[in-house]
């Protein structure tokens, strides 16, 4: 392994659990109110019920030794600190896969997947080397400490991540602002790349005349989707891309504001461990506010009109942002796979990870 790639154990201290319990002994909360259908925010019965369990259920402990099963290392890219877990397949000729999270995800959102990408169970499937890095920003790859750390930049770190382990040429995939990551992996270097697989294309209308005339019965519902979502669930989105540091101050001192904050987007759909773990690892590490500033950058960084050519495959899964096919082909020039699934959800990797590993694996082996 080389030099630069230092190995890491996950170990929290003792007494950063300790504390952590304690503030969640003494959490104020707000007056009850009726809403039993969410309509004013992540409901407070349910918030309690969560907190309960991370004070005298969760086990901290037990997800470090899952993370800890694994090779992992720190490095120092473009003067940013990364956080990486390596799974190796033990078969010879794995393809190398580097797949990126998002908002409010952390790399935990792909362990149910290792295991089936690494070692599948089939004879004739591809299997894969498999890279989680954490974003800049994100639990152990932060926090941030400079402005500028957007969708281009982690692109062309991941490029440095993955020379430095030796891959030459590999797949990329994503999932959320990972989806984003990886389509800027492929436009900085586009000939490392075998191919991206996502579970969201983020391509939407610039406000040319007409662009939105003669949608699809599909794009149009993508899109009145889209709407439906800015306007009732998307204050977060909007905060976080103006003015993340405003609401990052009550996060970072309070582990209960910022579980209630991931809960609204994850809105009861996995489990509490799930939750849990991301919330956990996000405030160990001191990473609040960096998490949100990755919108702030990508919001605020240039335009990119520069389509992409390398092979792309959608995986897209129902509760989820639906991909519009009309303005994904204007910014994606070779998209060779668009599946669509009954399934749930936004976190494919966690929900439906059978679903998401079989096609990962029908659009690597189809390029390879």
């Amino acid at each position: 392994m080389p030099a630069d790639l230092v190995p890491f154990r996950m170990d929290v201290p003792d007494s950063a659990l300790a504390a952590l319990r304690d503030r969640l002994a003494l959490t104020r909360w707000m007056p009850d109110f009726p809403d039993p259908d969410w309509a004013y925010g992540v409901g407070q019965d349910y918030l309690r019920e969560l907190v309960d369990y991370w004070r005298d259920g969760y086990r901290w402990r037990a997800w470090e030794d899952r993370f800890n099963s694994y090779p992992q290392y720190l490095t120092v890219i473009d003067g940013q600190r990364v956080h990486l877990l390596h799974a190796r397949s033990p078969q010879p000729g794995a393809i190398p896969l580097i797949l990126s999270h998002g908002w409010p995800g952390s790399i935990a959102d792909f362990l149910d997947v290792l295991g089936p990408l690494t070692e599948p169970d089939q004879c004739g499937v591809p299997a894969f080397d498999v890279v989680l890095a954490s974003l800049p920003g994100y639990g152990f790859s932060g926090p941030t400490t400079e402005p500028g750390w957007d969708a281009d930049r982690i692109g062309r770190a991941w490029v440095t991540l993955m020379d430095r382990l030796g891959y030459r040429r590999y797949a990329v995939g994503g999932n959320d602002a990972g989806s984003t990551v990886s389509m800027a992996l492929a436009r900085a270097c586009p000939e490392r790349v075998i191919g991206v697989h996502v579970t969201q294309i983020w391509s939407e209308p610039r406000g040319a005349a007409g662009e939105l005339d003669g949608l699809s019965e599909d794009d149009q519902a993508a899109w009145d989707a889209r709407n439906w979502f800015r306007d009732t669930l998307g204050a977060y989105e909007l905060l976080h891309g103006q003015q993340p540091h405003t609401v990052a101050h009550a996060l970072a001192d309070s582990p209960v504001g910022l579980l209630a904050w991931y809960c609204q987007i994850y809105r009861d759909e996995l489990d509490a461990d799930a939750i849990l773990t991301d919330v956990t690892l996000t405030w160990l590490t001191g990473t609040v506010a960096s998490n949100l500033r990755l919108y702030y950058e990508i919001q605020h960084a240039p335009a990119v009109l520069e389509p992409t050519r390398v092979p792309v495959g959608l995986a897209q899964f129902d509760n989820d942002f639906l991909s519009m096919r009309r303005f994904a082909e204007r910014d994606h020039h070779n998209i060779v796979s668009w599946n669509r699934y009954a399934a749930p959800g936004h976190y494919a990797a966690r929900q439906s990870p059978g679903l998401l590993v079989d096609d990962i694996r029908t659009f690597f082996a189809a390029l390879t």
